[in-house]
């Protein structure tokens, strides 16, 4: 099968770009991030096509984003946040090595903050973190091979977690 190496998904702040960039280093392959994707094409921040035209319009920039790199990249993939959400995108995830990166609300509002560049977490941060994950957590499980927790680990434990949960060797 052809596709990505590893696909990454987890919650915002989970270090999804900072793991997958390690993971594509030691594996000597690509890392590409489906969030930077949708930036690059539109030329504006994600917190812009929120705020603009709202999230049921970034949902489908989104979907589309997932589906051509699923198609075309064959290195280290991460996927935003939300992107588990549509079910066409869970479908198509399922034949893909799929890595799910968990942390706990408290190592996530360390790690984003009041982070004013991630919309869904604007008004109170620690309550709507949960209400993403209580939503989001069967999906994140359903797609993934492997489940890697974050908490207390450095980005390189965690990437070292990856590989062993998926029997990878570095290149």
């Amino acid at each position: 099968m052809t596709g990505p190496q590893i696909v990454l998904v987890g919650p915002m702040g989970v270090g999804k770009s900072t793991v997958g960039a390690l993971l594509a280093e030691r594996l000597g392959t690509v890392y590409r991030d489906t969030d930077a994707d949708i930036v690059a094409a539109q030329g504006r921040t994600i917190a812009d096509i929120f705020v603009d035209e709202g999230e049921p319009h970034f949902r489908d920039l989104e979907r589309e984003a997932v589906r051509t790199a699923l198609a075309e990249h064959e290195g280290v993939l991460a996927l935003g946040g939300g992107s588990i959400l549509d079910e066409s995108t869970r479908a198509l995830l399922a034949p893909h090595p799929v890595v799910y990166l968990s942390m706990d609300v408290e190592e996530a509002v360390k790690r984003t903050g009041l982070n004013v560049a991630r919309p869904l977490l604007a008004v109170n941060p620690r309550k709507q973190w949960r209400e993403l994950m209580d939503a989001r957590r069967q999906f994140y499980a359903e797609v993934a091979r492997a489940v890697v927790a974050t908490d207390d680990r450095t980005p390189e434990e965690v990437a070292q977690a990856v590989l062993d949960a998926l029997e990878l060797k570095e290149a």
